[in-house]
């Protein structure tokens, strides 16, 4: 091969190396809204989202040959350490027509002698289940913030898609509270770590399908 043969071939490779980084970064780049895509669509990590009443209006009512189905829906809470709250449900468990808008109840108080401004983080139980379980209201979707002694009830409104699995009959839904100042919550005995975003707050799992909590 001429040295000129030689040139001529350096460059076409140079080119198609070229070619192949800018396809390698593009797809890069897309990865993240891509991953954002899939969560949405299948509830992998358990991410449920937002949801309206006005998107459900025509959803199929989890009618079948007559009988409408219902699952249920338990509840568990947890106030971290660094978080001087008592919170629980109002009830530990309900029954649920799928396709049905439905309202839980869970009251907080504030135990300490300051105002305390706090944030819920939920997850939910089996796995498979998380796709299908849509909140339209929720206390979780913004900081909470309670007086010295105040004590309030917290709803949530959620539905259920009547597309969920038929092998599913009981749904967890868990919610843990962590105070969302870190030096308020050091004060009161917060552990490093103990965040938002680092712990799923020692909820309990439904232990159906051997599947575990996940974030929704």
């Amino acid at each position: 091969m001429t040295d000129q043969n030689r040139q001529k071939a350096n460059r076409r490779t140079i080119t198609r190396l070229f070619v192949v980084a800018g396809i390698m970064f593009g797809f890069g780049y897309a990865l993240v809204p891509l991953y954002d895509l899939i969560c949405d669509v299948t509830g992998l990590n358990g991410k449920t989202g937002r949801t309206s009443l006005e998107q459900f209006a025509n959803v199929n009512d989890g009618r079948r040959d007559g009988i409408q189905r219902e699952v249920t829906v338990e509840f568990t809470t947890h106030a971290s350490s660094g978080l001087p709250w008592e919170f629980r449900p109002l009830k530990n468990k309900m029954k649920v027509k799928l396709g049905v808008p439905t309202v839980a109840l869970f009251y907080a108080r504030n135990t300490s002698a300051e105002t305390i401004t706090g944030q819920a983080i939920p997850s939910v139980a089996p796995n498979r289940a998380a796709p299908h379980f849509k909140k339209t209201e929720c206390f979780c979707f913004s900081k909470q913030t309670l007086k010295a002694g105040e004590a309030k009830e917290m709803p949530v409104q959620f539905v259920i898609n009547p597309k969920l699995s038929k092998e599913v009959d009981t749904i967890t839904l868990a919610y843990a509270f962590f105070n969302a100042d870190k030096d308020s919550a050091k004060k009161y005995g917060g552990t490093p770590g103990e965040e938002p975003a680092n712990q799923n707050a020692h909820a309990h799992h439904a232990g159906h399908d051997g599947e575990h909590d996940h974030k929704l």
